[in-house]
């Protein structure tokens, strides 16, 4: 089994304890300072400290990786400090995704407020205050509601249709590196395991790995490694079937080189990219993902004020779950995200675990794990969850002999 250390506490304070050159990667999702449903830890500048990134250094082995989550409007203050403690910025992924839902302030409704203009009533209309926007995560149903229409001022007539904020439809991440501490990438990963990123474990399926359905296309569209073979072996392999080869081992079907963008296979986003969109796909969170483990758990909304500025959770229809945390991620990103960065056998770090995505998709990786989290609720949320996964493992590996 994995080793798995969560630890509650400040994560500068966590991180100070930990010995340098100690992890092989960090995955992590931090705060995006941006007040999110009023949760004091979203609006603490944490991930703007530059203290927080030069701990993350000291503990990262030479080489190792960094993948940090963010908002769009604050990814480049956490970019700036992460840089600033020393790291080497080495890209940007992109998770797009079409769930979000707009928080935009209606200019015309405004300008009546301020004027203190309410207007007869002209009509009346539909609006489903459950979903808000889309197709949303588990746990938010189609609620409609019937509401006035009413007649506007003439002044506000004229911003009809304006309002301040787009849709949020992406989160970017950083992939920084720690320096290397020799000469070359090759030495560094011989010296410390670290300093590549797995390609091959983490090729997007094209459809091809099915052999069935090829239908005559031509084995040469195939991604091959020809292992050294001459070409006389090489022209005697081809004539093969793809199934003769893939049995006789003489056939490897890589898969699309991985991308710094990725998505949550919603209608909206495979409507907008068309048939590319399955080379590049990361389910969103479900509601079995998010709560399995946690049978026994109090249900609780996001956040249980009684006011948000933008009515209720109950008024939106926001349902209570075991898992409580407003930004849960999905397992199967954090898998992909942690294999993308972690040597095997490696010990991946999270210092904002939240509710134990990253650690869920390390043990499942087959990862060592270090989780370091402030909230008491959320750790005891973590804990279960990857427990739940280990045990998961077991069982498969029980059965698997």
């Amino acid at each position: 089994m994995t080793q798995v250390d969560l630890i509650k506490g400040n994560c500068i304070n966590v991180m100070k304890a930990l010995p340098d050159n100690s992890v092989d990667s960090i995955v992590t999702d931090p705060p995006y300072e941006l007040g999110f449903m009023g949760k004091s830890w979203d609006s603490t500048g944490i991930a703007f400290n530059v203290e927080v990134w030069e701990q993350c250094l000291r503990v990262l082995k030479h080489g190792g990786h960094l993948i940090a989550f963010s908002g769009s409007r604050t990814y480049h203050r956490m970019a700036v400090a992460i840089e600033d403690a020393g790291f080497q910025i080495r890209d940007q992924i992109m998770w797009v995704y079409g769930s979000g839902f707009p928080k935009s302030l209606n200019v015309l409704k405004a300008i009546d407020k301020t004027a203190g203009h309410s207007g007869r009533v002209i009509g009346t209309k539909t609006v489903d205050v459950g979903m808000q926007g889309g197709k949303m995560h588990s746990g938010r149903p189609q609620k409609l509601e019937e509401r006035e229409i009413r007649e506007s001022s003439i002044e506000a007539k004229q911003w009809d249709g304006w309002g301040t904020a787009l849709k949020p439809a992406h989160e970017p991440m950083v992939l920084a590196r720690k320096p290397l501490s020799e000469s070359t990438v090759a030495k560094n990963v011989l010296a410390h395991g670290t300093g590549a990123l797995n390609i091959d474990g983490c090729r997007v399926a094209t459809g091809e790995e099915n052999f069935d359905n090829l239908k005559g296309r031509p084995i040469t569209k195939l991604a091959i490694k020809r292992n050294g073979e001459t070409d006389e072996e090489h022209r005697a392999r081809v004539l093969e079937s793809p199934a003769q080869q893939i049995a006789l081992g003489k056939l490897k079907v890589l898969g699309r080189f991985p991308a710094n963008f990725i998505h949550d296979g919603s209608d909206e986003v495979n409507e907008l990219l068309g048939e590319p969109a399955r080379f590049f796909y990361c389910a969103k969170t479900s509601k079995r993902d998010r709560n399995e483990g946690l049978d026994g758990f109090t249900e609780k909304r996001p956040d249980e004020r009684t006011e948000t500025g933008m009515g209720t959770f109950v008024e939106k229809g926001v349902a209570k779950q075991a898992n409580h945390h407003p930004t849960v991620k999905p397992t199967e990103l954090m898998r992909y995200l942690c294999r993308l960065v972690t040597p095997p056998n490696g010990i991946v770090l999270d210092p904002f675990m939240g509710s134990g995505s990253t650690g869920k998709g390390a043990v499942i990786e087959g990862f060592n794990f270090i989780g370091i989290e402030l909230d008491a609720d959320y750790l005891e949320i973590a804990r279960a969850r990857i427990k739940h996964s280990q045990g998961q493992l077991e069982t498969q590996l029980h059965y698997g002999r």
